[in-house]
């Protein structure tokens, strides 16, 4: 075998080793809408993106798959899931949706349904959950916000699920939110995704092998 042969065979087993590599470890699946999918952001700045830095930087070996779209609803992604599931068998579903049902004036037990059923869907197919629990502001009225606020809690006690009580934690409630959110109000910036990131990762890691 000639050098360059023997270059080419190197690069072809280190190719199969690194496929093989990528192949075994278990796959983390981000479904959410867009929070989770980068809208109005640069590629690679939204906290998803961050989580896939973070968990290469501590060792933790898994394959982030962000199947995330504006706009959608718990309908939506519950329509969705079983076949993510069957694709990508994840060891690990984070859910974060429900933002757009309230935007749409859903009923909260729709959406409370959805997200159980969410939740039961990911536990059969052997996954762990984590529910980000999400608030809507005042103007919608306190028992409106109460009972939002309050179906993320009940659907993780009653499925013995991982939560976090409200992913917007620190830039919603900020006394600086006006700078943490973009023109529309409505999505963060850049700048505020380190904290989406840092709300999730206490209740995420708990999850890591």
């Amino acid at each position: 075998m000639n050098r360059r042969d023997c270059i080419l065979a190197l690069l072809g087993t280190a190719a199969t080793g690194v496929a093989q590599a990528q192949a075994a470890a278990p796959t983390l699946l981000v479904l959410g809408d867009s929070l989770s999918a980068e809208y109005g952001l640069a590629k690679g700045s939204g906290w998803v993106a961050l989580l896939e830095q973070r968990l290469a930087h501590e060792k933790h070996r898994f394959k982030l798959l962000n199947a995330s779209i504006s706009g959608e609803t718990t309908s939506g992604g519950l329509a969705r899931l079983p076949a993510l599931l069957k694709q990508h068998s994840p060891a690990i579903v984070v859910i974060e949706l429900g933002a757009n049902d309230a935007l749409r004036g859903l009923p909260m037990e729709m959406t409370r349904e959805n997200l159980r059923a969410m939740v039961r869907l990911s536990q059969t197919a052997k996954a762990q959950v984590l529910l980000l629990g999400m608030q809507v502001p005042p103007n919608y009225g306190a028992d409106y916000a109460q009972q939002f606020a309050a179906g993320f809690a009940a659907v993780a006690k009653e499925q013995k699920t991982a939560l976090v009580p409200f992913f917007l934690k620190d830039v919603a409630d900020a006394p600086n939110a006006s700078e943490l959110f973009q023109s529309d109000r409505i999505h963060p910036t850049a700048a505020a995704h380190p904290i989406l990131l840092n709300n999730v990762w206490p209740a995420l890691k708990r999850l890591l092998p």
